[in-house]
């Protein structure tokens, strides 16, 4: 069960968390909608490339990460959304796409949106697609040491206008 290690690891620096299980879903967005957590609350993790080495993009499921901007952060071109197949390997106990945003359990770097950073509570994928993890922000700020950033787009709807628009936050 890939929870195990992450379960250890926050018993281990006696963490207070809550394991919420639910439906298979595969998207944040439904499953924060299936646990009944805000899509602003519920991370997501996305892996990420920077100068070729992986690592952690971590933001609220109802926003998306802005490539350029983390060009602009790491005075980079070569900031990218990493493949499945070339992070896999990385997250061996856990579901491709479920993987939870602790980086230093995983050797990577773990960058945080700023507004993700800003809520009491943080809730995530628990390394599969049934089983979500809910537990201070502040808790897990200390475990993980992850660089703060605004770094990612919230999709938006004008009133009447049913097409898409962003508003950076």
């Amino acid at each position: 069960m890939p929870v195990k290690k992450l379960k250890t690891y926050l018993d281990e620096n006696k963490v207070k968390y809550v394991v919420i299980k639910h439906s298979s879903a595969f998207t944040a967005q439904e499953i924060a909608a299936k646990s009944h957590v805000s899509g602003k609350e519920f991370a997501k993790t996305v892996i990420v490339k920077v100068e070729g080495k992986m690592a952690m993009a971590v933001l609220p499921a109802s926003y998306q990460v802005d490539f350029e901007l983390l060009k602009e952060i790491f005075g980079s071109a070569h900031v990218s959304l990493a493949k499945e197949a070339e992070f896999q390997r990385f997250f061996p106990d856990c579901e491709i796409g479920a993987m939870p945003p602790f980086g230093n359990l995983y050797d990577m770097e773990v960058f945080v949106a700023e507004t993700l950073a800003e809520d009491d509570e943080i809730a995530f994928n628990a390394g599969n697609h049934t089983e979500m993890i809910k537990m201070s922000y502040a808790d897990f700020e200390r475990l993980v040491e992850p660089r703060v950033f605004k770094f990612s787009w919230k999709t938006v709807s004008m009133p009447g206008d049913p097409s898409e628009r962003w508003a950076l936050e």
